[in-house]
């Protein structure tokens, strides 16, 4: 049965964060606003929460998972960027965008895409998100809280909390979440490729 924890939108409180964190850290799944939409989240080491994931998502061993990073040089640590990548993602994190880059040896293998060996990564731009991220000290699974066959995200966590309750260990209720998801670029081949639009703008990706 999942707790439920409402946290100030701008100053997320401490203990809650750090409670939060814990039950990452002990393999809970959590579903928490984002400057998109509602995301799962887990811990990137755990294999059990990758599969609770696609279970409820209702998506195979293709499906791009996303690494929520605190910075760009956490990006640089899990994925591949080159000088001209790197300007690309300096212009537009943080944001409301997901890059699909070549991932690094630091990431276990079943959390890349199994024929391109990519990984989606994001610089998300809201308060909790980065609140987490400092505590975990370390990116965070994530994606997107879209159900099997559904066209948009949950947004409201009363209905998160009605629909997967007994799927989740925490729900996070932090003001307002919207149901955009994020722009998604695939970075590999150099120029990038618009794979969704979504929130973020196109503009500064040149497309």
């Amino acid at each position: 049965m999942a707790q439920f924890f409402s946290l100030h939108p701008d100053l997320p409180q401490p203990r809650l964060v750090k409670q939060a964190v814990e039950i990452i850290r002990n393999g809970g799944l959590v579903a928490l606003p984002t400057d998109s939409a509602y995301a799962l989240g887990g811990h990137i080491g755990d294999a059990a929460v990758l599969e609770r994931i696609r279970r409820i998502r209702g998506v195979g061993e293709r499906h791009h998972f996303t690494l929520m990073c605190r910075n760009l040089s956490e990006i640089g640590t899990y994925a591949r960027v080159d000088n001209v990548q790197f300007r690309l993602l300096k212009a537009t994190t943080p944001g409301s965008y997901t890059f699909l880059l070549e991932g690094t040896k630091e990431l276990p293998r079943r959390l890349l895409h199994p024929k391109r060996k990519t990984i989606g990564l994001r610089v998300p731009d809201h308060p909790l998100v980065q609140a987490l991220l400092a505590e975990l000290d370390e990116p965070l699974l994530t994606s997107t809280l879209i159900l099997s066959g559904e066209e948009f995200p949950l947004s409201d966590p009363q209905e998160i909390r009605r629909q997967l309750e007994k799927q989740l260990e925490l729900i996070i209720e932090c003001g307002p979440c919207g149901c955009e998801m994020t722009t998604v670029v695939d970075l590999v081949a150099g120029a990038p490729e618009l794979i969704r639009a979504g929130r973020g703008p196109l503009a500064p990706l040149g497309l």
